[in-house]
């Protein structure tokens, strides 16, 4: 359920875990006035971890986001607008009440990072708001808080009352301006965050038509046409015939045809070290990987700080950072915030858009396959 949209779309911001970056990058990025302009925005995170978050991005020597902003705790239901100058605090439920030591991997921090989450889902499945953005998690804090999810993922998927598989983790670039990457990039993963062996294992045609299909939804209400697909192989050189395996034959190559027969524009499977390079070209709007290495690695090395992490198959939008919590730099002013701005613009995007779309993405996969 969303919020009235005769007003900007509310959108809540988790930080992650405190003890890292995240705080530093909601704080700096809340200087944008622009994306106060197109939405009123929440930070879900205690009032102290924030006030801390703020005296860093005041010290920022150079760049728009050198700043110094109040910060106001406000209820749920505050339907004010935001702006730059103060920054709009909701406490999350079940906060942990000891303090965090900042670039640490803590039981506290963990909980912390949870309690954000699922206190800003909530509030999305309330009416409250319409998007949820972010902040770096640690995985190894959540695990320590005695939780199992690998990640924001598959916790939001959890919390959706799905299981793990129904979400996907997909890449943006967003466009830079340039002639090769003006309409951005995307990639998802047809599987999640487990280990090179366990994705190898659960690897199979279903889940890779499942992640097409989702990747063609978003991008194709992004970019308001068809996008252009391409699918990767596991195997080094595509399999070379099935030389170096038969992944490509057995299970690659059937998602792909079915993804076809559906009426998207696919291509694939193609080898992982030449299709990578033109996509980034532009020849591809959106690449389906087998894994989270085989696409995270080049999206990061082509523009890490300005990517975009959205999670797709859920009825809620949900966009992250691109990047980790980065203990060893915090408070010192270096943490750049632009992925943080990003993941805020696109849940803009996405909200406007009439994200998520109302019909499940397998039933209109199946209405474009009728004649």
């Amino acid at each position: 359920m969303h919020v009235s949209h005769s007003l900007p779309p509310v959108i809540f911001l988790t930080c992650g875990d405190p003890a890292g970056i995240g705080p530093e990058v909601v704080a700096a990025a809340w200087s944008t006035a622009a994306l106060h302009e197109r939405a009123r925005l929440r930070v879900v995170c205690d009032a102290a971890t924030m006030a801390d978050a703020l005296a860093v991005a005041g010290r920022r020597a150079t760049g728009p986001e050198s700043y110094v902003a109040a910060l106001e705790v406000v209820s749920e239901s505050d339907p004010r607008a935001s702006g730059p100058e103060t920054l709009l605090v909701i406490t999350p439920h079940d906060v942990p009440l000891a303090s965090i030591a900042k670039g640490t991997i803590t039981a506290a921090g963990g909980r912390a990072a949870v309690a954000a989450v699922e206190t800003a889902f909530g509030l999305v499945q309330a009416g409250h708001g319409d998007a949820i953005v972010t902040g770096p998690l640690h995985k190894e804090a959540i695990h320590a808080a005695g939780r199992d999810e690998p990640g924001h993922t598959e916790l939001l998927a959890r919390a959706c009352g799905l299981p793990d598989e129904a979400a996907s983790m997909m890449l943006w670039l967003p466009p830079q301006g340039t002639e090769a990457d003006r309409c951005g990039l995307g990639v998802v993963h047809a599987t999640l965050h487990e280990s090179l062996r366990s994705a190898v294992q659960h690897l199979s045609t279903d889940r890779i038509v499942e992640a097409g299909r989702r990747i063609a939804v978003l991008l194709e209400a992004v970019l308001q046409r068809q996008p252009r697909l391409a699918v990767a192989a596991l195997n080094p050189h595509g399999g070379e015939g099935g030389l170096f395996g038969d992944e490509e034959r057995r299970i690659i190559a059937p998602a792909v045809a079915t993804l076809v027969s559906q009426g998207l524009d696919v291509v694939g499977p193609l080898p992982a070290d030449t299709l990578f390079l033109r996509a980034s070209r532009g020849s591809f709007d959106g690449v389906v990987a087998m894994y989270h290495d085989q696409g995270h690695i080049p999206i990061k090395l082509l523009g890490m700080h300005r990517a975009v992490n959205i999670t797709l198959g859920l009825p809620i939008v949900r966009t992250s950072v691109a990047h980790g919590t980065a203990f060893d730099i915090v408070g010192s002013g270096t943490a750049d915030p632009s992925s943080m701005q990003a993941a805020i613009d696109m849940a803009i995007r996405l909200v406007a858009a009439g994200w998520p779309p109302t019909t499940a993405v397998a039933d209109r996969g199946a209405s474009r396959s009728r004649p």
